[in-house]
C-alpha cells in the first residue's frame, strides 16, 4: 500500500532553516509528480510546492518562493522541502502527498 513518512519539522525562530523529508513507499516513485501541502490551525490544507516525476520542473506558492525549495531524490524514493527564512506565518503542519494519498503530517513551529 502507499505510504508517505515525513520526518524534519520542529522548532526555529524566525529567519532560521529546516528540511523536511518525505519518504514513500508501496508506489513506482519516479513515476509520480510529488508535492508539499500546508495546514495552518484554522485553515485549510494549502498547496506550499510541487515536482515533476524527474524532477525536472518545479512550482510554489507565492508565498514561499525565494524561501523554500523542493527536491527529489527518486533512488532513495524520497521529496525534500528545504525551507529557508523562516517566519512565524509558516507555522503549520505540512504534508507530503501524492495525488489522493497523504503522509501523517510533520508539525514546523516558528517562533522565538
Amino acid at each position: 500500500q502507499v505510504q508517505l513518512v515525513e520526518s524534519g519539522g520542529g522548532l526555529v525562530q524566525p529567519g532560521g532553516s529546516l528540511r523536511l523529508s518525505c519518504v514513500a513507499s508501496g508506489f513506482t516513485f519516479s513515476a509520480y509528480a510529488m508535492s508539499w501541502y500546508r495546514q495552518a490551525p484554522g485553515t485549510g490544507r494549502d498547496l506550499v510546492a510541487s515536482i515533476t516525476s524527474a524532477g525536472s520542473s518545479t512550482r510554489y506558492a507565492d508565498s514561499v518562493k525565494g524561501r523554500f525549495t523542493i527536491s527529489r531524490d527518486n533512488a532513495k524514493n524520497t521529496v525534500y522541502l528545504q525551507m529557508s527564512m523562516l517566519k512565524p506565518d509558516d507555522t503549520a503542519i505540512y504534508y507530503c502527498s501524492r495525488f489522493g494519498y497523504w503522509g501523517q503530517g510533520t508539525q514546523v513551529t516558528v517562533s522565538s
